[in-house]
């Protein structure tokens, strides 16, 4: 490994404190274990508290620093308390991560508005909710950088993911209009991170299961995108130089043809 760099290839990121929710599986997981080893001390917050402390522990173990913080993004008050607890514990926030997301998958024909409702309460409100505990501290540091976890989704629809997809053209519009709000007159820098299909957790929640099967044949034995692959391009975003703002990422399996 090369003196002053990860072996991500990023520079070090000590003395910031970084924010990843959804982080008890996946890309949240894998952007915690990035950034801590890259020197920030992380805050890694999701519903299931024994995966956190088990990531935690994997982070401390390795000699770097994490808290644990138990809530649910789409929870205002849950977030406002994730804000306060990493204020008393590092007195200041540097990354957010912005990766909860959900992605029950389904035909518009089925009219399944209690997922819609849940898609919409996570992917794009509990990213605002985040935005809205966080950036004040930002603003008043006079520097932060917010990364969105996105979606190839985001770029264009796709049958079954219809409400999936509208809830990632909402971050996508949102990382842009933040990034021409917030640059310039706070120099707080946005990304949006743009994967396409990802080996997660994310396929269980598809309550569809001719959709899942579907989806399954459909990428049998091609190659798909590794949460470390996403980890990456969070790593790229958040260590280039403070005047640099990457504001989009698209990355995509080389197998994936749409």
């Amino acid at each position: 490994m090369t003196e002053g760099r990860t072996q991500y290839g990023s520079e070090r990121l000590d003395g910031r404190v970084a924010i990843v929710t959804g982080a008890s599986a996946g890309i949240g997981e894998a952007s915690a274990l990035a950034l801590a080893e890259a020197g920030a001390s992380v805050v890694v917050t999701a519903r299931r508290k024994d995966r956190l402390e088990a990531l935690a522990g994997r982070i401390r173990d390795a000699g770097g620093t994490a808290l644990p913080y138990v809530g649910d993004v789409a929870s205002l008050e849950d977030v406002q308390g994730l804000a306060a607890a990493t204020m008393e514990a590092f007195g200041r926030i540097d990354i957010l991560v912005n990766n909860a997301g959900l992605m029950p998958l389904s035909p518009m024909s089925e009219v399944r508005v209690e997922d819609w409702s849940r898609m919409v309460d996570v992917n794009v409100k509990g990213v605002l909710h985040c935005i809205a505990a966080l950036l004040p501290k930002m603003i008043e540091q006079g520097s932060g950088h917010v990364v969105n976890i996105g979606s190839l989704a985001g770029r264009r629809p796709f049958p079954g993911g219809t409400v999936y997809s509208a809830t990632k053209f909402a971050v996508r519009s949102l990382s842009w209009g933040m990034h021409l709000e917030l640059g310039a007159k706070h120099g707080i820098r946005v990304t949006d991170i743009q994967p396409g299909f990802v080996s997660t957790e994310l396929m269980e929640t598809v309550p569809d299961p001719e959709l899942r099967e579907a989806w399954d044949e459909a990428w049998r034995g091609k190659r798909t995108l590794q949460p470390e692959d996403v980890a990456r391009a969070v790593m790229f975003a958040v260590t280039s130089p403070a005047h640099v703002s990457v504001s989009e990422v698209l990355v995509r399996p080389v197998d994936q043809a749409t």
